[in-house]
């Protein structure tokens, strides 16, 4: 009998790579707790946080024949690579749950899905409410895009009328055209939508690879020996998207701006670090209170703590809801 890697289990769950922090087992979780120290978070959104709609709307059809990137909000982008429009974990409802549950979003989406583009590729790093949307999905206007998810969540897809649906497993790779490659890696998170579904589904990174030029979309995740394994293996990368918040549940945790499964800013900054990148946009932030830190503090921390991490300021890249990059700019590339 073939032996199963390392993160498949024998019960069909899965686990994180060998090595990988394990969470508190000191966390107690209260939503009292949680909502009372929430009440204390300055909920002001600045106004250089979000760009206007129109301008959003006026760079959409002035980009649309150049290869970009924009923010639409959380751990959602529009990638556009040649011919092909990618958009990452989208979400669009106002809140991040079942139903009419789960933390609202205090920031609107970039675009509704009745304005955004044709896109060709859907990517799915996990099964957690902020990422994978069902109504979303189920109200998603191209259906006849290919998707590419971990293992185990392709029914949510082919019920809801996807015809390409492709499951992933860690290290495997599927090209899209002769130009454009994305292999699924490993990230050190965990999967549950339900009372009795812990870890019964993957969850991973997406490298994307693009004629010459890497671009790792991360999965939350959290610190872990992996990644100098992935540097060595897959770097430099040219770019990486990784979540710089959602990582202070002090004092349901002992210690403030810790948690296994969400790098802080200078975790994030590690990590890319680790993978040899060349450039990091810190994402996950700014859209959702999903822990306790300052709404506007992760965008800070990650600038200012870019140099310590061998990064230039600049190559520490914060967008603002709406924004849009020029990635032959942004990479360097014709």
């Amino acid at each position: 009998m073939e032996k199963k890697p390392y993160h498949h289990l024998s019960d069909g769950s899965f686990r994180n790579p060998k090595g990988s922090p394990e969470s508190d087992s000191n966390f107690k979780w209260s939503f009292k707790i949680f909502n009372k120290e929430k009440k204390k978070l300055d909920m002001k959104i600045p106004k250089d946080h979000v760009i206007e709609k129109k301008i959003v709307l006026s760079n959409l059809e002035g980009f649309k024949n150049d290869d970009y990137i924009t923010w639409i909000g959380h751990a959602t982008f529009l990638i556009k690579l040649g011919n092909t429009t990618i958009i990452t974990d989208p979400v669009f409802s106002k809140n991040a749950g079942p139903l009419f549950f789960g933390p609202k979003r205090f920031t609107e989406p970039a675009l509704t899905l009745k304005e955004i583009p044709k896109t060709d590729l859907f990517l799915l790093t996990h099964n957690h409410y902020d990422h994978q949307d069902m109504r979303t999905i189920k109200n998603f206007p191209f259906k006849d895009s290919k998707v590419l998810l971990p293992l185990k969540l392709g029914k949510y897809f082919t019920r809801n009328g996807y015809r390409d649906v492709n499951e992933m497993d860690w290290y495997e790779e599927i090209k899209i055209n002769d130009e454009l490659k994305v292999t699924f890696l490993p990230a050190v998170h965990w999967s549950k939508r339900s009372l009795t579904d812990t870890n019964k589904t993957l969850w991973g990174n997406f490298l994307i690879k693009y004629k010459d030029k890497k671009i790792l979309f991360a999965c939350d995740t959290g610190v872990g020996n992996i990644y100098k394994e992935l540097g060595d293996k897959f770097g430099p990368i040219d770019l990486t998207l990784i979540n710089i918040g959602a990582y202070n549940f002090y004092p349901m945790i002992p210690l403030k701006d810790k948690s296994a499964y969400h790098t802080n800013p200078e975790e994030a900054l590690s990590i890319a670090r680790d993978l040899k990148s060349k450039k990091a946009i810190g994402m996950h932030w700014g859209t959702f209170v999903l822990s306790l830190e300052p709404i506007m503090e992760p965008r800070k921390r990650f600038k200012d703590s870019a140099e310590q991490y061998g990064f230039k300021r600049e190559d520490a890249i914060i967008f603002k809801i709406g924004e849009f990059q020029s990635l032959k700019n942004l990479l360097s590339y014709n």
